[in-house]
């Protein structure tokens, strides 16, 4: 029983009711993934529930290595049994296992969020519809939501009422097309098909629900339609259920999400056993007591009463801006400040709306030499170079991925134009094959053998072309070759040489040697799976960088301020919080303004970013603002306009409780330089100054860096800088 050591009355009743159907209603900072651990834990050791008999649903890879990493610390050893991980991840592994039940190829790839961009496109030309007339993203999004719906393109042929829903309808059934040749699925296919493989499938169903006697879901408050009926669907047998949330937290509806879900969990299940956990030991009593302020105007909701032993704490600091660049300025000036009383960048994240918002703050971390990360910009598997080997491991996997197949058919260049790939996959889809079969097909068409195979007439293409294709088809059969026998990290260095990737990405001087750093830390990705058979390998490493969600890169350990928005903020915390953009339009969206439910969520957006200060919170909006091709005068955000005067602090107020940015006075510099001077920066390391001009009693010092850091456009004044003989 020293499991419950430590948790208070109500974690201590959340982690012992083991029978039937429990909701856990957990305010943010109530400890409830310590809940989730401890009940495991308590599961195993005083029930004495094997491991494998438990399964934990999180939302992020991230929540479930902390999971994972704290059980074992409670019980060691206990988590490797254990089934925990996202619903994708669960789903994946039930597809690659039982797939077949349902005609999904156990080697199936899954297209990311770029991959099925590029799909709908291709649907569209294959169509004929001009993706400049039907822009791809709103479709895709259409189709992921009937797929979140259980709508398969005949499904959603019912409900089409608009020239819109056809054409969506004809991309959907074309894309889906696509992905059966391509042997592939997609992120919303990973769920749909589970629920229609244990719908069509009751023995595979029953022997998941007959292993798994308890069920944990967390962040119950994000699941789709189709996530709850998978879950619904392994709890049947059993009943023992326990989800773990809290509806003021929802926040994707945009990915499907449905806050039904947890609000009508007790209707769903009237024998379920609630509990509240309401003690907060994240925030200070300010910051607490605000977000409830906020979050009190909210209709769909069930309320809370938060409430915290930690200390009062400042007030949360209120600032107006004149405009974005200023408040910039004002979260670096003071960033500075709170270091000086011993906090560090790493403790600081600035929060905003939109990811445009975050011009303004680079530029400015930029200029005055303050390190950053940023969350949500070019993710590290996105990337071009690390998507070409991504690429070329999925065909060597699955030689029937069309989509990868044509990201490297001419990389790096192999003389194979444009035309010649559309030639290629033309003939291809005329055939109704697969573009690496049409491949192998025109090589026998070469040897003579078109009437002996029954071909159809091969695409007229010039020697030199045909040449390059072919070669290209060797180049694959010999690593699928290889493939059988080599590790993924033995085969990720051949594809690397026999390519010649590494002198393809060099040629590109400075900018070269940063992507082939990034190749280099994918081999470190690919090294953790280097000890699994050939295949198998191959398909964990394949299976785990497509499930990566942009939390899980956060570096948690270099020391910088993180720039990220208010949605990938969810699940985080910091001792120092900046909302900037608390505006009429930015937040609340100007899209959700006359949408009840959209407000709705936009609220509890602002409730999730206050909720994740621990120490100070600043609420910060510009007076003027410029952004996406606008600008022009704004309006305070009615989530702050009537915040209580005692709880909130003005840096200077005046007539209007207005605040100054405070100005930040430049030192004159010393010493000057010229363009061609090398000189070293103490994080940027060596370079050369390509420009300098003169800005206000300062120098504006444009520097080609060596590596990574590439060219940096900084103030002398802060700059570290040196001149190098």
């Amino acid at each position: 029983m020293d499991i419950l050591d430590g948790l208070n009355d109500a974690q201590r009743e959340a982690v012992t009711v083991t029978q039937g159907p429990l909701l856990i209603l957990a305010g943010p900072g109530s400890g409830k993934t310590r809940v989730i651990v401890y009940r495991v834990a308590y599961l195993i050791k005083v029930c004495g529930l094997s491991p494998r008999r438990i399964l934990a649903v999180t939302f992020t890879n991230k929540a479930a290595r902390e999971m994972k990493e704290r059980l074992n610390q409670l019980l060691p050893g206990s988590a490797q049994e254990l089934t925990v991980g996202t619903f994708h991840a669960f789903c994946a592994r039930v597809l690659r296992t039982q797939g077949q039940h349902i005609g999904l190829d156990h080697n199936f790839v899954i297209y990311d969020d770029e991959d099925q961009l590029n799909l709908v496109k291709r649907s569209l030309l294959d169509l004929n519809l001009d993706p400049k007339h039907y822009p791809p993203r709103p479709i895709l999004s259409a189709i992921s939501a009937a797929k979140s719906q259980l709508q398969s393109p005949e499904d959603f042929a019912q409900g089409v009422s608009t020239y819109h829903q056809e054409v969506v309808r004809r991309v959907y059934t074309r894309y889906q097309e696509l992905l059966r040749e391509s042997k592939g699925v997609d992120f919303d296919d990973l769920l749909m098909q589970t629920v229609l493989l244990f719908q069509s499938q009751p023995s595979v169903l029953e022997s998941y629900q007959s292993r798994y006697l308890h069920i944990l879901v967390d962040e119950f408050q994000d699941t789709n339609i189709v996530q709850y009926l998978l879950a619904k669907q392994l709890a049947a047998k059993h009943q023992n259920l326990c989800v773990v949330g809290d509806p003021d937290q929802s926040i994707y509806s945009w990915r499907q999400a449905d806050l039904r879900n947890i609000l009508n969990f007790e209707k769903d299940y009237p024998q379920v056993r609630v509990v509240y956990l309401e003690q907060n030991y994240r925030s200070t009593q300010n910051i607490l007591q605000l977000a409830q302020h906020v979050i009190a105007s909210n209709q769909q909701r069930k309320p809370k009463n938060l409430w915290t032993l930690n200390p009062s704490g400042t007030p949360i600091t209120m600032v107006q801006a004149y405009n974005e660049d200023e408040e910039a300025q004002f979260v670096i000036s003071e960033v500075e400040r709170l270091m000086k009383d011993g906090f560090q960048p790493k403790d600081c994240a600035v929060m905003y709306r939109v990811n445009a918002q975050s011009r303004s703050l680079e530029e400015a971390f930029l200029r005055y030499g303050m390190p950053y990360k940023l969350v949500g910009g070019i993710r590290f598997y996105e990337r071009r170079e690390v998507k070409d080997i991504i690429a070329y491991l999925r065909l060597i996997h699955n030689p029937y991925d069309n989509l990868s197949l044509a990201r490297v058919i001419n990389v790096p260049g192999r003389g194979i134009g444009t035309r010649t790939v559309e030639q290629l996959f033309a003939w291809a889809r005329q055939k109704g094959l697969p573009v690496y079969t049409a491949l192998q097909l025109l090589a026998q068409a070469e040897e003579g053998r078109e009437e002996e195979l029954n071909i159809a007439q091969a695409p007229s293409l010039a020697p030199r072309s045909h040449r390059a294709l072919m070669g290209f088809l060797n180049l694959a059969n010999e690593l699928m070759t290889q493939g059988d026998t080599l590790d993924v990290l033995s085969l990720m260095d051949l594809i690397l040489e026999k390519t010649g990737y590494r002198e393809y990405l060099l040629e590109a001087g400075n900018e070269g040697e940063e992507r082939w750093d990034n190749i280099l830390e994918l081999r470190s990705v690919a090294r953790e799976h280097a000890h699994l058979p050939p295949q198998e390998g191959r398909a964990s490493f394949l299976e785990s960088v497509a499930l990566v969600s942009d939390q899980d890169e956060l570096d948690v350990t270099a020391n910088a301020v993180t720039l990220i928005t208010l949605h990938a903020a969810k699940g985080l915390e910091f001792p120092v919080v900046f909302i900037v953009g608390m505006e009429e339009g930015l937040l609340p969206h100007f899209r959700s303004l006359d949408d009840v439910a959209q407000l709705e969520e936009e609220r509890r957006l602002c409730y999730v970013g206050m909720t994740r200060a621990k120490k100070e919170l600043y609420l910060v909006r510009a007076l003027r603002r410029s952004l996406i091709g606008s600008s022009g005068p704004t309006l305070t955000s009615r989530f702050i306009k009537d915040l209580p005067s005692n709880l909130v602090r003005y840096r200077r107020e005046g007539e209007e409780r207005k605040v100054a940015v405070p100005s930040r006075p430049a030192p004159r510099p010393t010493t000057t330089f010229s363009a061609g001077d090398r000189v070293r920066h103490s994080r940027f390391g060596e370079g050369v100054v390509v420009n300098c001009t003169p800005a206000r009693g300062d120098q504006e010092i444009v520097v080609a860096f060596k590596g990574p850091a590439g060219i940096k456009k900084l103030l002398l004044s802060f700059a570290p800088l040196e001149k190098v003989p």
